[in-house]
């Protein structure tokens, strides 16, 4: 950390870092049992942050052991809606109140620029807690007639309940730490279920800072318990823990694989947001400037470490070459830098590891045919930056094309006709995000329904508004965040009949 204790930090960000070494597990702050740690990385140096336990199974039984008796005993499942409304009010108040410092928190961990964090992160992460407080009150069953063919009278009453699903086990990625903690913790407190969190090996910290605000807010012991581990020790634990009642999971389409076969011998429900290779359609029509800034934004954007980046980008032939000029001219005039120095638009990506993951692809890239109009290469120094890419000359024969590479590459293709690019759109085993760029009305609407995305945005790209639900087609996962969907998700329906002849 040393090499950016010139960048300007709040006192309370450096003596959190200092002191994050340990996890909260039925309200009191433990090591793991075995004494093991993580070592937490400064991705834009490569610099030691601290050491966080590393749970295993133990632990994870511990945390489990723990939500279950908040659910079960506590006052926690009988509180009234109104008092679990209140709480999550205060957590996004105290979310609001600390945003300097968690945005702190999540640039030295994570990499991203600190306005962004601000700006993004950590206001819609107040935002989701908020919106979901409202929520707990409006959880609602029905009363539908009954008709039995078999019984003379009807004097039955029939009506269901929407109850709490339980235990829940969050496991959740790297590249939105603070965020997805908030989007799978705000509706599973709405509903009245307690949880065991997983945050990323990489990225821990924020979600240890959350937890402080979450006990500061009045949240019981046992409520929210976070297990800091690996994902193949602590978070393949927890996915197969016969105690968890529903498992929530947010990253790559292999692991949310793995996760679900681990669940599925329980029978525990799940709900898995998984990758996506999302298009980026621009109709002829286009102001060719706007169009450009808006496909540079939808792949760069948080080094393009987003599960619904735009990290295929198909122009019409007639301003391909215009757009795809523009875009590359973007793209090499984009600030590189640590999170925390003000002019960064493109931070570091995440660990050595997705560096390297990164620079193979674009290699590969290389090798099958493609050619980099922008990047194409690591920065030098120190730190995990790879400089933003774009490469032309691709098909769909190409693996850059085909597969996820959760980075700042985009390809790009011209089409011709719009049964080409829907067809071009659809030929991917995902179905995050998408996107179309154009004022022709008419065309977009008729291009809406057959894109086969869980969104579609138009004009813009990866917005996203607590209000609606988001989620994937395909193999980019089932279930629903956000929005009322997600309600669905952290509740089971019990149907009553009663006969009152």
């Amino acid at each position: 950390m040393n090499h950016h204790q010139h960048l300007a930090m709040l006192e309370s960000t450096r003596a959190f870092i200092a002191s994050a070494k340990r996890m909260p597990i039925d309200g009191a702050w433990v090591e793991s049992l075995s004494g093991a740690t993580i070592d937490v990385l400064n991705p834009a140096d490569g610099e030691l942050l601290t050491r966080v336990p590393s749970a295993d199974e133990r632990d994870v039984d511990l945390a489990v052991q723990a939500a279950r008796r908040a659910f079960d005993d506590s006052a926690w499942s009988r509180m009234k809606p109104t008092d679990r409304e209140r709480l999550l009010l205060r957590v996004a108040d105290l979310i609001e109140a600390n945003a300097r410092e968690l945005a702190e928190i999540e640039s030295l961990d994570n990499g991203k620029p600190v306005t962004v964090a601000q700006g993004l992160d950590v206001s819609m992460a107040a935002q989701c807690f908020r919106y979901m407080a409202g929520w707990a009150t409006k959880i609602e069953g029905s009363t539908p007639e009954a008709s039995i063919p078999y019984s003379p009278s009807n004097d039955f009453f029939g009506y269901t309940r929407k109850e709490p699903v339980g235990v829940v086990g969050a496991i959740i990625p790297w590249n939105f730490p603070l965020l997805m903690a908030s989007w799978k913790l705000a509706p599973a407190l709405a509903t009245g279920c307690t949880v065991v969190l997983k945050p990323a090996e990489d990225t821990p910290l924020s979600a240890l800072r959350l937890a402080m605000l979450l006990e500061e807010a009045g949240i019981e012991k046992g409520v929210v318990n976070i297990v800091t581990g690996l994902g193949r020790t602590a978070g393949a634990a927890l996915a197969r823990h016969p105690g968890i009642d529903k498992i929530a999971f947010t990253g790559s389409t292999p692991t949310g694989k793995a996760i679900g076969h681990a669940a599925l011998d329980n029978m525990t429900r799940m709900s898995l947001e998984l990758g996506g290779k999302s298009p980026v359609i621009v109709l002829p029509d286009v102001d060719i400037d706007k169009a450009a800034e808006g496909v540079a934004n939808a792949i760069f954007f948080n080094s393009g470490q987003v599960c619904t980046a735009g990290s295929r980008v198909y122009v019409h032939d007639g301003i391909f070459d215009r757009v795809m000029e523009r875009v590359a001219a973007i793209a090499q005039a984009m600030p590189m830098g640590p999170g925390l120095d003000a002019s960064t638009q493109i931070g570091p990506i995440i660990s050595a590891r997705q560096m390297d993951r990164v620079l193979s692809y674009i290699e590969a890239g290389r090798d099958e045919g493609a050619r980099a109009i922008a990047g194409g290469a690591r920065k030098e120094g120190a730190g995990f930056f790879v400089k933003p890419t774009v490469l032309i000359d691709t098909d769909h024969s190409m693996k850059v094309v085909r597969e996820e590479i959760f980075g700042p590459v985009l390809v790009a293709m011209p089409f011709n006709d719009i049964d080409s690019v829907v067809a071009k759109a659809n030929d991917t085993p995902y179905g995050l995000g998408a996107s179309i760029w154009s004022n022709d009305l008419s065309a977009v609407h008729k291009l809406v329904p057959r894109i086969k995305a869980g969104t579609v945005w138009v004009n813009c790209h990866s917005l996203l508004d607590n209000a609606m639900p988001f989620g994937g087609f395909k193999q980019s996962g089932f279930g629903r965040e956000l929005g009322r969907a997600v309600i669905d998700m952290y509740t089971e329906t019990k149907s009553v009949l009663i006969n009152y002849a």
